[in-house]
């Protein structure tokens, strides 16, 4: 449905002005998701960050099924929020319980509720740090109007991690968003060598550098550093 734009640059200049961030980013992601939720009409809404594998993972969500969203993300590799982060683009889906491109995420997602979902990069400068999503309890084509909003409803997420590293209220994320911005261009430097080596898509490329990561037990940006000076992946 679109959007109506003066409501929602009251609603982002009211949520800049939000405070809550003094009692922890945690809190404040929090507060954003479910205002995410009634500003848009969105079924559910959640954020998640990049943690030292570079594996995106939960930090806040509306509701239960919006935190079994990411989960489910987290741990097959797949879905739009995944690619959101991977390729730094807004990356949206009708259906997720029937779209092709996520087999193993269809599986996992069929039969609890969740069906449209938009992931949105969500950055530090330029740099991808995690993702915002969002999704509807039916299918749904995501219009122009929608994607446009929600991308720069993305930016208060960018805003509210930034105010937390410089109020230093960002915990234990402080290390995650630190690592994801250090490692973020040789990451990248070695996904693209995969993607040139093996003749796979970004997506592919990112998650045999995420199980080499965790198979070895090491953070991703070793291995990155590991492939980029020898030519293959290490080998526990």
């Amino acid at each position: 449905m679109p959007v109506d734009s003066e409501a929602l640059s009251v609603s982002l200049r009211a949520l800049a002005a939000n405070k809550s961030v003094d009692n922890g980013v945690v809190s404040a992601l929090s507060a954003v998701t479910v205002a995410c939720v009634e500003l848009f009409g969105v079924s559910g809404s959640g954020v998640m960050i990049a943690d030292e594998q570079d594996v995106t993972r939960y930090v806040a969500a509306s509701d239960g099924l919006g935190r079994f969203l990411e989960e489910a993300e987290s741990s097959s590799g797949q879905g739009a929020c995944t690619e959101a982060f991977v390729e730094n683009r807004m990356v949206a889906s009708r259906d997720v319980c029937t779209d092709e491109r996520w087999p193993a995420l269809a599986a996992a997602m069929t039969g609890h509720g969740v069906h449209a979902v938009l992931g949105i990069p969500v950055r530090l400068g330029a740099i991808p740090v995690g993702t915002l999503d969002v999704y509807r309890d039916h299918p749904h084509d995501w219009d122009d109007s929608e994607r446009r909003a929600l991308a720069r409803y993305g930016d208060v997420v960018e805003t509210t991690l930034t105010a937390a590293l410089r109020a230093h209220t960002a915990g234990e994320l402080a290390g995650q968003l630190q690592y994801a911005l250090d490692y973020r261009v040789i990451i990248e430097r070695a996904v693209g060598y995969l993607m040139a080596t093996e003749r796979v898509d970004a997506t592919v490329a990112f998650n045999r550098l995420r199980g080499a990561a965790r198979s070895g037990r090491t953070k991703i940006g070793t291995v990155a550093e590991h492939l980029l000076s020898t030519g293959r992946l290490p080998t526990r």
